[in-house]
């Protein structure tokens, strides 16, 4: 896939204001004593006879689970969240928010003392992790985009967490001090600010050449709600990535978008495409060369199309580039997920050739030009 084309950005590219949100200081009252008091200390053998093999991937080596695939996501019930590996409580429900994100968020731990967080550099990235006081476990992060007063969104594995349903905790004896007292103190009343309602999102499915960089470009991009690597615009019924690349599935290769049009739109998705790819080239990118690599945009509505053939116009009419755009706009039929091991490609395949030479050379540039549209990121 061919290098950025950063020298054609027009005046029109307006970049998109940063998102400044400072965390603040813990609001609620402590309720339970501190786990700094009640550090649990076991070898990796001992965690691992007392761990199944997935939390101990996650708490232990710092694993994430796969978005949207944790038990307690959708979890409504009332009652609190402790540490799966040692017990410490951590979370209320009082405190849990629907996200969006893919796992389960909170606005507040239950007591200050009970996590603890540490700078996490991996992944290319300068996050904030949280982990459980008393026993070190990694639990998720903590970003500064929360919806309540408190402004912070603990983003935690589902994995990390045992839910004690509120029933459950009540019938609990008054030895069990700890439960009681997280059911019985009355939390804070935090103001929620408004929730992403659905008509504030939109989806969008962009063919840019290979998903595996358009994917990751996109991931960074602030308002971007998820993206997923996928295939559209074929005659086949759920194509296997071999049966796209063979070109005999008339289907692209494509990323589906879905974005808070609160925090961006689709002409700043538009720009993002125009800016990332070539769109001059037909069927290829760079090396890539057949059917599965054109440059597409399927539009869901009226809306949609207009904004897309209006940013193509402006661009040839400016004459950005050298060559005619190819870029296809045809309406959205049905987009089909491609495999999962396709899924976050570049996060999860860093140190693969491609992603060093290829997807990694286009982020950095794309980072540089679009800084003030990046998603936050924790100091």
């Amino acid at each position: 896939m061919k290098s950025f084309h950063f020298f054609f950005l027009l005046h029109f590219l307006v970049v998109l204001g940063a998102c400044g949100q400072q965390l603040g200081e813990q609001s609620n009252k402590p309720i339970l004593s501190s786990s700094k008091d009640r550090i649990m200390k076991k070898s990796d053998e001992e965690w691992k006879q007392t761990l199944t093999p997935e939390q101990y991937y996650v708490l232990r080596e710092k694993g994430t689970e796969k978005p949207f695939s944790g038990q307690l996501l959708l979890n409504k019930e009332k009652g609190f969240y402790k540490c799966s590996a040692c017990k410490n409580p951590l979370f209320t429900s009082d405190g849990k928010f629907d996200s969006n994100c893919g796992w389960p968020s909170f606005d507040r731990e239950i007591e200050a003392g009970n996590i603890k967080i540490a700078i996490d550099r991996s992944h290319g990235m300068t996050r904030t992790e949280i982990m459980c006081a008393k026993c070190g476990g990694h639990l998720g992060h903590i970003f500064k985009d929360g919806p309540t007063e408190t402004g912070k969104r603990y983003c935690v594995n589902s994995i990390s967490l045992e839910f004690v349903p509120e029933n459950v905790s009540k019938s609990i004896k008054s030895t069990s001090t700890v439960a009681l007292s997280v059911t019985k103190t009355k939390q804070p009343d935090y103001k929620k600010k408004p929730q992403t309602e659905k008509n504030q999102v939109d989806t969008i499915t962009l063919g840019g050449g290979c998903f595996w960089c358009v994917e990751a470009i996109y991931r960074e991009l602030r308002g971007v709600v998820s993206v997923e690597s996928g295939y559209a615009g074929g005659e086949t019924a759920n194509p296997t990535y071999e049966q796209v690349s063979s070109g005999t599935t008339k289907h692209a290769e494509v990323v589906q978008i879905v974005f808070d049009k609160k925090q961006t739109n689709l002409t700043e998705i538009l720009k993002v495409f125009f800016t990332v790819h070539d769109p001059t080239t037909l069927n290829q990118q760079g090396p890539d060369i057949g059917t599965q690599y054109r440059s597409a945009i399927f539009f869901r509505d009226d809306n949609q199309k207009k904004v897309a053939k209006h940013i193509i116009d402006e661009l040839q009419r400016e004459k950005v580039y050298s060559k005619d755009i190819t870029t296809i706009v045809e309406p959205f039929t049905v987009f089909y997920k491609a495999e999962s091991y396709h899924q976050n490609y570049y996060q999860n395949n860093k140190e693969q050739p491609y992603c060093r030479m290829v997807i990694q050379p286009k982020l950095e540039k794309f980072e540089k030009t679009f800084r003030a549209c990046l998603k936050m990121r924790e100091e």
